[in-house]
């Protein structure tokens, strides 16, 4: 899922592919959990995600309340046409900061 990893001082990028689902869901969150520490920005690159489930919107969720709990914040970038449209038909494009 994770396929690459860019620090550039407190900004933390974090770029992903394939699905975000049930299945892939829970080890994404396993896996940004200790990246998460000493940032102050995390950015999720999406361009490569073709496909996110309620799994997938539930762990953005869960990360984005602990950037906030830890002053920072979350960025999704480069959402693909689908995954956006998910986005809007949920809600999330409100909730979360969209580039």
């Amino acid at each position: 899922m994770i396929t690459s990893k860019k620090q550039d001082g407190s900004t933390l990028t974090v770029s992903l592919d394939g699905r975000l689902d049930t299945l892939t869901a829970p080890q994404l969150e396993t896996d940004l959990e200790p990246l998460l520490g000493g940032i102050e920005s995390l950015v999720l690159d999406f361009g490569n995600i073709a496909y996110i489930s309620s799994a997938g919107l539930r762990v953005l969720l869960s990360t984005q309340k602990k950037m906030i709990a830890a002053g920072g914040t979350l960025t999704i970038a480069n959402a693909v046409p689908a995954v956006r449209e998910v986005f809007d038909i949920t809600g999330f494009s409100d909730i979360l900061t969209l580039a």
